[in-house]
């Protein structure tokens, strides 16, 4: 019996130890992990210090770029057949003369183009009106002249500042056809058409009804020229397209058209040939006299060669001009023909000084000006 105690306290002594040892341990692998943690801590530290970091550079944000090849356009133009009746209309429209013309585009602010004869006639025949929604045209009593495009487009404005929306549109083209009026009057009955050689050039014989021949003649010599779709072609909405313009075509030529036989004959058109660019003006000035005495009478005049189409303005710089002293300035263009057979215009303004006085040596400038640029020459008066 007293064996079996003294094994059972051997026993739970044995336990005992080894509680405490294990408790021991456990204390001593918290600890030890805790140092750990405290190290790695501490190392990361070091590391975050002393740890080299290479910079990414941001890359530039590319921005969206909106197309407007991506929207769609928006036709806006509707024709007015009768009350409550509309339609999309054609691209060419073939009335007969008396027809009204009436076209609506949807939008509350509009704009229009129209052929020009409509602006000389009367306002009672044609007119325009915007309304909350929309704006219509209407022409009545048409006639050969109302013949042309019609086209209409939404106004868009940003304060004072308007532009056109290209995106919402219309537009149709309309032959008032008139078996008596077979050509589309023309505001003037000699017209000048300038051929380029860096471009076609247009004959404008447009005519009422696409139904009718159309020839093109040479006044002198009396000639048909051949109109073969190469060099020339014809487009009832335009004309005659000169497209290779020579000096050889140049002259005086007219149109006829002919429906059901009857031939009409269209005004006359002076076809001139031209070379020169279009650019700042080629001027020069030169006086009747640089050397003059008190007295004297003097001319100083400033020419321009350049472009047959294109206008010249000048203005002039001069010794007297603050002192109001009295010049008399004139100006005058014509169109030449060099010795190439190229048409040019020659452009002068003409300063004109009587009874010279002191007041009037020194420099005298002139700028001349035309779309392109300016161009300023001088030249002086002085006492001999």
């Amino acid at each position: 019996m007293k064996f079996y105690v003294v094994l059972l306290f051997v026993f739970f002594c044995e336990l005992l130890l080894q509680m405490g040892d294990c408790q021991r341990k456990e204390k001593r692998i918290t600890q030890r992990n805790e140092k750990n943690k405290q190290k790695a801590v501490g190392q990361n530290k070091i590391r975050a210090i002393h740890k080299k970091f290479k910079l990414k550079s941001r890359k530039p944000r590319k921005e969206r770029v909106f197309l407007d090849k991506d929207l769609k356009p928006t036709f806006i133009m509707t024709q007015v057949l009768d009350k409550g009746h509309f339609q999309k209309p054609a691209e060419t429209l073939i009335l007969t003369s008396g027809q009204p013309i009436e076209l609506r585009c949807k939008g509350n602010n509009i704009g229009w183009t129209y052929p020009p004869y409509l602006n000389t006639s009367n306002h009672s025949r044609f007119s325009i009106v915007q309304q909350q929604k929309y704006s219509q045209l209407t022409v009545t009593n048409t006639r050969a002249a109302d013949t042309g495009e019609y086209s209409c487009w939404v106004i868009l404005c940003d304060g004072p500042e308007c532009s056109k929306d290209d995106l919402r549109m219309g537009k149709t083209y309309i032959f008032v056809a008139d078996a008596s009026e077979l050509f589309v009057p023309s505001t003037n009955y000699f017209d000048i058409i300038y051929l380029r050689s860096e471009g076609p050039s247009v004959i404008p014989c447009r005519v009422s009804t696409p139904l009718a021949n159309v020839t093109l003649h040479r006044e002198i010599p009396p000639q048909e020229l051949p109109v073969d779709g190469s060099v020339i072609s014809y487009d009832a909405k335009q004309g005659f397209v000169i497209h290779k313009p020579s000096l050889k075509q140049k002259g005086v030529v007219y149109c006829m058209a002919r429906l059901q036989g009857i031939p009409q004959i269209s005004s006359n058109y002076l076809l001139l040939y031209t070379e020169a660019s279009s650019a700042s003006p080629s001027a020069s000035i030169a006086a009747s006299s640089n050397a003059v005495a008190g007295g004297d009478q003097v001319n100083v005049t400033c020419t321009v060669v350049g472009d047959p189409d294109m206008q010249v303005n000048f203005t002039w710089k001069y010794p007297g001009q603050w002192d109001e002293r009295p010049v008399i300035l004139t100006e005058k263009w014509r169109l030449i023909d060099r010795n190439n057979g190229h048409t040019v215009r020659l452009s002068k303004s003409m300063l004109y000084i009587d009874d010279i006085e002191t007041v009037d040596e020194g420099d005298y400038i002139c700028i001349a000006r035309n779309l392109i640029g300016e161009t300023t020459v001088a030249t002086q008066l002085y006492f001999y």
